[in-house]
């Protein structure tokens, strides 16, 4: 257990309406040098779409001190045979004080900086299948109390709108989200808030 530490976390996940099984699947890690966090949508939806996204999260939780274009090769590689999967990974560095990231498909991330002050990346087209492709990852600096929201597509873009993302609360970001989204009908929907403080 870290004494020190420096990023908190919220996590909101529900399957698509009349699913047991959430196609997507996440998985985060502080260590004392850095931060990850995965976010990763199987093709489709129920349990092969599980599988081809929890495979590729076993290959993150393998590869956490690697970099985010080696992880995302890897991931690529383990999915030969499988479902394709659409994927996001957020990585900070705490002495450097810059995060990478990249996500393939419908994975977004937003950044929040301020209270009015919000960016968000355009993710890299496609998926992951296994088959050879480029990868564009992104390096910035790092802000204090930052607020990441990383998101699948079963997050309405006109929701991120909304007031309450730009509270520095993680725990109230996910907690009224919650609240405000209804039954997801068409997709798994996974929204995961972190801040840096």
């Amino acid at each position: 257990m870290l004494n020190n530490k420096r990023m908190d976390v919220s996590v909101y996940q529900k399957p698509k309406k009349g699913n047991y099984y959430c196609g997507d699947s996440y998985f985060f890690r502080e260590t004392e040098n850095d931060f990850i966090c995965a976010l990763a949508d199987g093709l489709g939806s129920g349990e092969y779409a599980k599988e081809s996204s929890q495979a590729v999260i076993e290959i993150i939780e393998d590869n956490i001190h690697s970099t985010v274009e080696h992880i995302i090769k890897q991931c690529n590689k383990s999915l030969i045979g499988k479902r394709g999967v659409v994927l996001g990974v957020l990585k900070i560095n705490f002495a450097s004080e810059y995060y990478t990231f990249s996500s393939i498909g419908n994975i977004g991330v937003m950044t929040l900086f301020s209270k009015n002050e919000k960016k968000r990346n355009i993710p890299n087209a496609g998926y992951l299948g296994g088959y050879p492709r480029p990868v564009k990852v992104s390096r910035e600096k790092l802000v204090q109390d930052m607020v990441f929201i990383m998101f699948s597509d079963g997050v309405n873009p006109k929701d991120l709108s909304k007031n309450y993302f730009f509270g520095k609360d993680v725990e109230k970001i996910t907690e009224t989200f919650s609240s405000y989204i209804g039954p997801n009908e068409n997709d798994d929907t996974t929204l995961i808030a972190m801040k840096y403080s």
